[in-house]
């Protein structure tokens, strides 16, 4: 857990006196908030405009009713008119609030609809109350009167009616499973056919000593190509940092670094043994040093560590050294929502097709990629500590809860992750690198892991989360990753 400072909420001034709002708290008393909210003067609370004139109200609810009674404006059915999801409702409110069109016009709108243009999804006012409401709720299923049929009493037209639904609904839990069942066939094929391996039953442990060669040969083939080696070696972040460490602390290596052992003649200095180290036996029983480069994304990403851990239990000699010895992962909050809206929002408009369903496929697909620094709305926060001279792989998989400190009132549309490398032990000149979205970019990128619905977050307070990392059974170098965030949970995959 990460601790937090707490700090200044900013605002419009033109709407709302930041000066009034109680400090942020971390308790969970939602009475003891409830009660600062009742005591605080009206004019202190957040407040929003109407559409259409300048009267501030308190809630998105109370500016509705008023457009609904007042300027004959009815959000539910432009909403309704336009079918409107997440996306198309901010980039109409947005619209509204910077271009300042009549309601005449608004209720005379048709498709083509003209706040179509992503500049429409940067909100117009900080911290708009309209942008917070969940357009969902308009479309909450509309009651209708219901008719007894003859000869039934309420109580027993309730109790047929409960019998009908619950038929319906062990129909369609039938009906899900198969589903289920057939898009997990689906998906297996196709791992198998583009992978060119034999289906076969997955062991149910998750060590990457007990994989079979014919499993892990997928694996291992990916770096039979020159261009991934050459792509690592261009990193100068990863590869300096090893080459520093090395010449900066030459008094670790003992008397084995002299000038012309790096220069040439290398043959009788170097042994090469080529195989997994879980498979092969050294010329040696022990060593002093293990030194490797085994970080994936996300740092745990190819499951290497494990191996190098198996290398220290096996050969690392007492008082011995594995480098980098320190590693740790941080999580950071980011707001980008034309990313989001690309990456998401695309699938409803395909080429003319709505392809809406594949959303639920695409966000629990972790993303690696380099972040704009300008998107980044938090500090950073730890959530995982690795020393590699006292970790077990069981350490590997675990929990953390997390803290984030909100630095910029925006829409949270994703949480990031990234990872630190440290050599420290016995080091004169201690060297480390970071894959953060900050630093100097690095072949690691960074981890996005995508929201399904933004959420509206303020500078100065705490989004506290969860998040559970664990191997993959099926295929242990890959990595699921599970985060509990503002109430909704989400999955997701890095393989």
């Amino acid at each position: 857990m990460c601790s937090v400072a707490p700090g200044a909420v900013g605002g419009r001034a033109a709407v709302e006196d930041d000066d009034g709002l109680p400090e942020l708290s971390d308790s969970g008393d939602e009475a003891a908030w409830e009660d600062e909210d009742e005591a605080e003067p009206a004019a202190g609370r957040r407040q929003t405009p109407c559409l259409f004139c300048h009267r501030l109200f308190t809630s998105a609810e109370e500016t509705f009713s008023h457009c609904k009674s007042e300027h004959q404006f009815n959000i539910d059915s432009m909403v309704h008119k336009h079918g409107l999801e997440f996306y198309g409702y901010i980039k109409l409110i947005n619209f509204i609030r910077l271009k300042n069109p009549t309601v005449e016009y608004m209720n005379s709108i048709y498709n083509p609809v003209p706040w179509e243009k992503e500049e429409y999804l940067k909100p117009v006012l900080e911290d708009d109350l309209l942008l917070q409401f969940d357009v969902e709720d308009l479309y909450e299923p509309i009651s209708v009167p219901f008719s007894y049929p003859n000869g039934l009493s309420e109580n027993t037209s309730v109790v047929e009616k409960l019998k009908h639904m619950e038929a319906r609904a062990l129909s369609a839990e039938a009906a899900l499973a198969r589903a289920r069942e057939d898009l997990q066939k689906m998906k297996q094929f196709a791992q198998d056919f583009v992978m060119n391996a034999d289906v076969r039953t997955c062991s149910s442990s998750t060590a990457i000593a007990d994989l079979q060669e014919d499993e892990d040969g997928v694996y291992f083939s990916s770096y039979g190509h020159f261009g991934i080696h050459e792509e690592m070696l261009k990193d100068r972040v990863r590869t300096e940092s090893y080459r520093d460490f090395i010449y900066q602390n030459s008094h670790i290596f003992k008397d084995k670094n002299q000038s012309n052992t790096r220069l040439n003649k290398l043959e009788d200095t170097i042994i090469l043994i080529k195989g997994k180290i879980e498979d092969v036996h050294l010329p040696v029983e022990k060593v002093d040093i293990i030194i490797s480069e085994w970080m994936g994304y996300f740092l745990l990403f190819e499951s290497m560590l494990d191996s190098v851990l198996y290398a220290k239990n096996k050969y690392l000699a007492k008082g011995g050294s594995v480098y980098p010895d320190i590693c740790t992962i941080s999580l950071v909050a980011v707001s980008d929502v034309k990313e989001h809206a690309d990456r998401i929002a695309f699938w409803d408009d395909v080429y003319g097709f709505n392809m809406s369903c594949m959303k639920k496929a695409v966000i629990p697909e972790a993303i690696v990629e380099v972040l704009d620094a300008e998107t980044l709305i938090s500090d950073p926060c730890g959530i995982k500590h690795i020393d590699c001279h006292t970790t077990s792989i069981s350490d590997l998989e675990f929990s953390s809860d997390f803290s984030l400190k909100i630095t910029k009132t925006s829409l949270c549309t994703a949480i990031a992750g990234y990872f630190d490398i440290y050599f420290e032990k016995n080091c004169r000149e201690r060297v480390m690198f970071s894959t953060g979205p900050q630093s100097t970019k690095t072949h690691w990128k960074q981890t996005v892991f995508l929201l399904e619905k933004p959420f509206l977050v303020k500078a100065g307070e705490s989004l506290k989360g969860k998040i559970t990392v664990h191997k993959n059974k099926k295929n242990p170098r890959s990595i699921i990753v599970t985060l509990t965030l503002n109430n909704s949970t989400q999955t997701y995959g890095l393989q």
